[in-house]
């Protein structure tokens, strides 16, 4: 005789978390993330985003990945944490839903790219640079010298391509029209509930709230479901230094790496 069991709460849900700046180490553990998702058949994923932002290039493609990860059935829903701006807000056009807090900061929709002119300082010290180049443009944003005019025509170019990319992305996820993103899209931050009046997010609540709506869309009871966070929610570079210090490092590291390049970043 079979006797009748109660099975027991099954993680269908994954969860992925993408915390701090975003860049080259934070594209690479995601899209791991993402990969296992597919590949271990999770038909819900529960996204959770506490980010400024980061880098463009690193920004897209995990947008992409979630949008593939979309089409291939999987159900998306994305959570705002403290913040969720810029290149964070980015990655959730990738997912079919978002929830926020209603404090979240979010927003900061736009591209800013910094470089560091030290001419003056160089001069008082008796350094300079002899540079032999291939064309008049080849050290753009060279930190010994100014901008010339012609400089700054060229690299607003790459940023207001890189703006209609963001713009255009948002406007075909939340549909709304480009131009109505373009009035709220100007760099500014806002809150979660401000998000909501602007139709920038679904619903405001916490992450439990985006964990059982998830749930519900997969067909799944959320009493019954919980979730598998998916790649190394602590470092061992945490584990060894703590997390604070780790966060200096990495906020170091992402300063050097990202020199020179277009940011999707909401910079305090």
């Amino acid at each position: 005789m079979i006797w009748p069991f109660k099975k027991s709460a099954r993680k269908q849900i994954a969860r992925i978390e993408v915390t701090g700046a975003i860049a080259g180490s934070t594209r690479k553990e995601v899209l791991k993330a993402l990969k296992t998702v597919k590949e271990r058949k999770f038909p819900a994923l529960l996204l959770r985003i506490d980010s400024p932002g980061g880098t463009v290039g690193d920004s897209q493609e995990i947008h992409d990945a979630l949008q593939e990860l979309g089409r291939n059935g999987v159900k998306i829903v994305a959570s705002f944490g403290n913040i969720s701006a810029s290149g964070g807000v980015y990655i959730a056009m990738g997912a079919q839903h978002i929830v926020s807090n209603p404090g979240t900061v979010t927003g900061s929709i736009g591209v800013i790219l910094r470089g560091n002119n030290l001419e003056k300082l160089l001069d008082r010290v008796g350094v300079s640079f002899k540079v032999i180049k291939s064309g008049p443009y080849k050290d753009i944003l060279a930190f010994d010298r100014e901008l010339s005019d012609e400089e700054r025509q060229i690299l607003q170019s790459l940023i207001d391509s890189s703006y209609s990319q963001f713009v255009n992305a948002v406007a075909a996820a939340r549909n709304l029209e480009p131009e109505a993103v373009r009035r709220f899209a100007d760099g500014r931050v806002f809150t979660g509930a401000h998000a909501l009046e602007l139709g920038l997010v679904d619903r405001l609540g916490s992450e439990e709230d985006a964990r059982r709506w998830v749930a519900e869309l997969a067909g799944l009871d959320p009493e019954k479901t919980t979730c598998e966070t998916l790649g190394d929610r602590k470092s061992p570079l945490a584990k060894l230094v703590g997390s604070q210090v780790e966060g200096i490092l990495n906020t170091v590291s992402f300063e050097l790496e990202s020199n020179g390049a277009p940011l999707w970043l909401y910079r305090p």
